[in-house]
């Protein structure tokens, strides 16, 4: 039943689906584990849940470098100790079982997203849902890890009916559940947007997509994006971005070579749009920052925001010294300075997150606190091959975030795929794997949503109901136990 709960799990992802078979998926794992005859059994099923998914969904790790398959079994760690833990309490009825499920669950992902080295939301069920717009606009609501929340508990009602061991009380939760999240959607979908901006995503590729050609990549990369850029009708467009590593290197950044920076601005003030472009730099021999410079329609540098959550064993390497011998990391000489937080560009407020950070709520939603109306999600697929799923996983996560803020957002990468999202999530295509065009588009305005001022609240409200019912539990037993000490 693990087994085939993963193998569900991962096919309800980006590019297969339907989102929904996360519910079975999940479903299977949990009735496992309520079968269970001991936390040792328990710990048996977590770990072959955790492996098959997420082997399954994230393969594409060792088109990376073997090395990076590691985080396969770290992350399966944490379903393990779910199903050690959850297996202790088998012998609870099925109400407190309910809960202690999804309060587990809950408790585990809020831990995952953050540890270890800066954690991983890759995987978090409510991502499964960006296929379908009537399940994804609850998100607005609730977020992703809300959706997350209330899958677990549905999954682990059906859980208690295939393992026989429920109430049939607790079969109206889950229309229950289903109404909840209907009831979100009127404000979000009948919301007409206003002031659209019309943007060009230069996606200019590199000069050998998804593999790697030294010395002058950097500065190849950027000449195609440059030449793409001048074939952009003047006037045709308010917005023009570059994505993440279209500029930069030592040879090819706009803050430090005033040639590429004149070269941008001249694009910038012909086009009379807004510019935001991609790159890393380097500070010493030791540092670099990974950034989005911004030029106004005059052609002038007047904001950048820094990239805050590096990517481990890629963009820096933590704990340098005890690591430094792994031959694999030879390729990671320096580490990334972090920026300090939000920054909104303009005045169109422009937000920004690069890549890695687009794969968690948190940061995506500090821009659109700080006032953020547009997000750009800057990213770089040109370390994965053409046949990798994790452009259409990472679009998948990107739709999602869009739902949660009420923002349209623009998702560039310089190999593909890029597309621009509005507020619903939906998009109207995307571009090719490894090719050189542009994308052209609109945004319109935002909308204001629960989400936004609440944030993750359902998922720390489960983690405390599931806190709560185990401490009740226990003071129960201790006051029990006292009593008949006293008798």
């Amino acid at each position: 039943m693990a087994l085939l709960g993963a193998v569900l799990s991962v096919l309800a992802f980006p590019p297969f689906g339907p989102g929904i078979l996360v519910l079975p998926g999940i479903a299977l794992f949990l009735t496992a584990l309520r079968l269970a005859d001991n936390r040792g059994y328990g710990l048996v099923v977590g770990s072959v849940y955790g492996l098959t998914f997420f082997g399954g969904l994230m393969w594409w790790l060792a088109e990376l470098e073997l090395l990076a398959l590691v985080l396969v079994p770290v992350q399966t760690a944490f379903l393990a100790v779910y199903g050690w833990w959850l297996s202790r309490y088998n012998d609870r009825t099925s109400g407190t079982w309910l809960l202690l499920a999804a309060g587990g669950w809950a408790v585990m992902e809020l831990v995952r997203y953050r540890f270890p080295v800066g954690g991983l939301e890759w995987g978090a069920a409510g991502y499964a849902l960006s296929d379908n717009l009537y399940l994804r606009l609850p998100a607005a609501a609730i977020g992703t890890s809300g959706l997350t929340v209330l899958i677990v508990l549905m999954a682990g009602v059906l859980a208690l009916a295939l393992s026989r061991r429920w109430d049939r009380r607790l079969f109206w939760s889950i229309p229950i559940v289903f109404l909840a999240m209907v009831a979100t959607i009127p404000s979000i979908i009948f919301h007409v947007d206003t002031g659209e901006r019309r943007v060009a995503i230069v996606q200019g590729s590199t000069p050998c997509p998804f593999e790697h050609c030294p010395p002058d990549e950097r500065l190849r990369t950027y000449e195609q994006h440059l030449a793409l850029t001048g074939t952009i009708e003047p006037g045709a467009v308010d917005l023009v971005v570059w994505s993440e590593g279209s500029t930069g290197a030592t040879n090819a950044d706009p803050v430090l070579n005033e040639e590429i920076r004149e070269a941008i601005g001249e694009q910038a003030r012909r086009i009379g749009a807004a510019m935001l472009v991609g790159g890393d730099r380097v500070v010493s021999d030791t540092e670099w920052v990974n950034a989005n410079v911004y030029f106004n329609s005059d052609g002038e540098i007047v904001g950048e925001y820094r990239k805050q959550h590096p990517v481990p064993f890629g963009e820096y390497i933590p704990l340098r010294p005890i690591f430094e011998w792994i031959p694999a990391l030879e390729r990671v000489p320096r580490d990334m300075i972090r920026g300090d937080g939000p920054v909104i560009l303009g005045d169109d407020g422009l937000g920004s997150v690069i890549s890695f950070e687009g794969g968690f709520s948190r940061y995506a939603l500090e821009a659109r606190r700080a006032g953020a109306t547009i997000i750009v999600v800057a990213t770089n697929e040109a370390s994965y091959g053409p046949d990798a799923p994790t452009s259409e996983q990472f679009i998948g996560m990107t739709r999602m975030r869009a739902v949660e803020l009420g923002v349209p957002i623009i998702h560039a990468a310089v190999t593909g795929k890029s597309t621009i999202t509005d507020k619903q999530g939906n998009f109207t295509g995307t571009t090719d794997l490894g090719t050189g065009e542009i994308f052209y588009g609109q945004v319109g305005a935002t909308t204001s949503t629960p989400f936004t001022a609440t944030g993750n609240v359902l998922m720390w409200a489960a983690a405390l109901i599931g806190f709560v019912t185990v401490a009740r539990r226990r003071w129960l037993v201790s006051s029990q136990t006292q009593q008949l000490e006293e008798e």
